[in-house]
Formats: structure tokens, sequence, C-alpha cells
């Protein structure tokens, strides 16, 4: 496969994966809010942490392979 040319099973698995983690991350920003409560002084960590999973996600969903 020379550098021009991306098969189609790689760009639906980077996809799928950007999708898996949108949705993880989604649910990790929300049960992290949900359970301020609980978590007290590391709901802003566990946050943030689906924060980032959720935008390597998008990050997955709009790249553009070459």
């Amino acid at each position: 496969m020379s550098s021009g040319e991306t098969g189609f099973g790689l760009i639906v698995a980077e996809k799928f994966f950007g999708l898996l983690l949108l949705i993880v991350g989604a649910l990790a920003t929300y049960y992290s809010w949900m359970s301020a409560n609980a978590l007290r002084e590391y709901s802003g960590f566990f946050g943030l942490l689906g924060v980032i999973i959720l935008l390597l996600g998008i990050l997955l969903l709009l790249a553009r392979p070459e």
C-alpha cells in the first residue's frame, strides 16, 4: 500500500473507534457530573478525563484520511 492510499477497513475502524470513544466519553462525563457529591474533590478530575475522551472521539470522527 503506498502512502497515498488508505484501506477502506482502516477508515471504518477509525470511525467506529471514534464513535466508541465519543459514547464512552459522554457517559463518563455524565456520570462524573451526576455523582459529584460522591466523588467530592475528584469530580473535576474525572470530568476532565471524560471530556478529553469525548474530544478524542470527535477528533477521530472528523479526521480525514489521506
